[in-house]
């Protein structure tokens, strides 16, 4: 049973970047999923979720028109697609299972830096 983040890396001001999760271990299709971030010396903090169908999203403030949430159920897989990044969304990006349990992915770097 795993959470497997990746797409993280080094972009300028107003790049994009696709994070991807992939899941492993559960009926993938049965949980909301959500995208969490914690910036160096900050409490980590929700900023994206999907329900289970991903009929529904909801968005923190601060990315909404920024960002974009989706998932395939097929491949196990949820995304968030980021767009015009600013320094402020540096942080390590971690996807989250729903759920009574829930279930944390390792994280992947978001750096957004000139």
């Amino acid at each position: 049973v795993q959470l497997v983040e990746s797409g993280g890396g080094l972009v300028q001001p107003g790049g994009s970047l696709r994070l991807s999760c992939a899941a492993s271990g559960f009926t993938f299709s049965s949980y909301a999923m959500s995208w969490y971030r914690q910036a160096p010396g900050k409490a980590r903090e929700l900023v994206a979720t999907i329900t289970s169908t991903g009929g529904s999203t909801n968005y923190a403030d601060s990315v909404k028109g920024r960002f974009t949430i989706s998932r395939d159920n097929a491949k196990n897989t949820v995304f968030l697609q980021m767009n015009n990044l600013k320094p402020e969304d540096t942080a390590v990006y971690y996807c989250k299972r729903g759920g009574i349990i829930p279930l944390w992915g390792q994280g992947t770097q978001v750096t957004v830096s000139s």
